[in-house]
Order: C-alpha cells, then structure tokens, then sequence
C-alpha cells in the first residue's frame, strides 16, 4: 500500500520540458491531457499556478498542478470560497498506471493544500474519463453540477471539501 510521506512534490523547471513532452506523447496521457500545451518560463512564473513532478523512491513518474480558482474572471469555478484551488494531474510513466499510485499522491497533495488553508478543492475531468472520476470519488470529490463546455473542453465539475473543517 502507498502511503502519502512516499511522495515528493518538487517545483517544474525548465529543465522538466523534455521529460513532459515524453509523457504527454504516450497515449494514456494523450487521450485526455492536452500534449501539445506549451510551457515556457512565463508559465512557470505564472503565481497563480503552482505546477509539480511527482516523484517515488527518488524515480520522477508524474505532473501535477495546482491552481488558484479565482485567476481567471471566467473560470468555472470563480464562485468558489477564497482560498480555493483547483487540480489537475496526470502519471506520465506508463509502468507506474494502475498500480495505486494516483489516489495516494492525489490524496497527498489535497492534504497539504487543505492544512495549507484551502477550504475546497475543484477538478474537472472529462466526463468520460472513468478512471479519474472513480479516483476522484475515491478521494471524496463529489459532482457539483452537471458536465459543462468551458474554454478548457468538457468537464465534469467536481468538489471536495476539508474532512477536518467539516468535523
């Protein structure tokens, strides 16, 4: 079983660009994950996006971003509490899919957002994307409204909210 201390969540660097262009050309990546977006060092400069390499045992294996809700005056989540953030990810080696690692370092990272002060977190996978909506379940995310076009694609608009601030 994974736990979530396994997981180091390190800053994207230029230096990164070539190993996400690599994920992002296998077709696990590819069929939800746009491949061709292009980072450069504005975008990684971008504070309202934190993005990260999600590494195990020291073996880098996926990207993960998280992102302030309330940066874009037409983003679909903007009605959301301050502090809220927004996630997207997605495990780029193909050996480390379905092992069980997705929910675990998901799971760690909603948690430091959450003990970071973050009163709900928001994802939008593609509403036929199976395997990340059961993860996302899996982690207490919720549908909050039926799927939706965005200027990001068609989305399934979904919520958690910090067990501890609920107790």
């Amino acid at each position: 079983m994974m736990t979530p201390n396994q997981y180091v969540f390190r800053k994207a660097t230029l230096d990164d660009l070539a190993l996400l262009k690599e994920w992002q050309s296998h077709p696990h990546v590819r069929e939800w994950w746009d491949a061709d977006e292009p980072y450069d060092a504005t975008d990684l400069a971008d504070p309202r996006v934190a993005r990260w390499i999600v590494s195990i045992a020291e073996r880098p294996f996926a990207f993960m971003q998280d992102y302030t809700v309330h940066g874009w005056e037409d983003h679909h989540f903007a009605g959301l509490p301050k502090g809220a953030r927004g996630i997207d990810q997605y495990i780029g080696d193909p050996e480390m899919v379905s092992v069980g690692h997705g929910s675990a370092f998901i799971g760690a990272r909603i948690q430091a957002l959450f003990e970071a002060g973050a009163p709900v977190i928001a994802t939008d996978p593609h509403p036929d994307n199976a395997r990340a909506i059961a993860v996302y379940k899996k982690l207490d995310f919720a549908p909050s409204g039926p799927p939706q076009k965005t200027p990001w694609g068609l989305i399934l608009p979904m919520l958690a909210r910090d067990s501890a601030a609920r107790s």
